[in-house]
């Protein structure tokens, strides 16, 4: 497992070992230490952990930790989940000072990638398009949030990347796009992060085993 935080403009990264404990005193030393807990949690009742990727919109009986962004930057984590499941090689970190989002490759015609998005994703917005013949060439992609930044359009041209794949397409966005001759391919913030969720799935199946 990994713990992340972002400080002074750095990324600090902590590597730890996941190990369950049962015992009944590690559960009361938390619950002693922290003792507003106890009006939800008993070192008796057997709650185990929730794991989400947003906050949960209700106060949860169980413990329950949320990973988002953290789980969005790692490597295997949301970003690459997403790249592989469109078939992209993935050649390095979009935002370079964040790890937000990857850069990838692809040899693939812009017609060829439009189909393999369509065949897994439903409510796709696609603004700028090429034509269908053209190369797909170097591709940002990022899970959830991406097309809502106009930082992120303005990262792309200067990078030279000619299309960008995200969630969360606004109008001053797409003009931009427009603008600048980016392609935006607008996934659904939700359904971009789907892959991911089945690759955190994977990951907790393997410390279950």
């Amino acid at each position: 497992a990994e713990i992340c935080a972002f400080v002074d403009g750095a990324w600090i990264r902590v590597a730890c070992e996941l190990v369950e404990d049962d015992r009944v005193e590690a559960k009361k030393s938390m619950l002693d230490a922290y003792p507003h807990l106890r009006r939800m949690y008993d070192e008796n009742d057997g709650n185990t952990l929730i794991i989400t990727h947003h906050p949960p919109l209700f106060i949860p009986e169980t413990p329950t930790y949320t990973i988002h962004s953290n789980w969005d930057i790692i490597e295997g984590g949301a970003n690459d989940a997403l790249a592989n499941a469109l078939n992209l090689k993935i050649i390095g970190y979009f935002d370079t000072n964040t790890h937000i989002g990857r850069v990838c490759e692809s040899n693939q015609s812009f017609l060829e990638l439009k189909n393999t998005i369509l065949s897994s994703f439903d409510n796709v917005r696609i603004v700028n398009k090429p034509d269908d013949e053209a190369m797909a060439g170097q591709i940002g992609v990022i899970s959830g949030f991406g097309l809502k930044n106009p930082d992120y359009i303005t990262l792309a041209k200067d990078r030279n990347i000619k299309i960008l794949i995200s969630g969360d397409m606004t109008q001053q966005t797409a003009i931009l796009a427009k603008n600048l001759g980016i392609t935006l391919i607008d996934l659904n913030h939700h359904e971009s992060e789907i892959p991911g969720l089945y690759a955190l799935a994977d990951v907790l199946k393997e410390l279950d085993k």
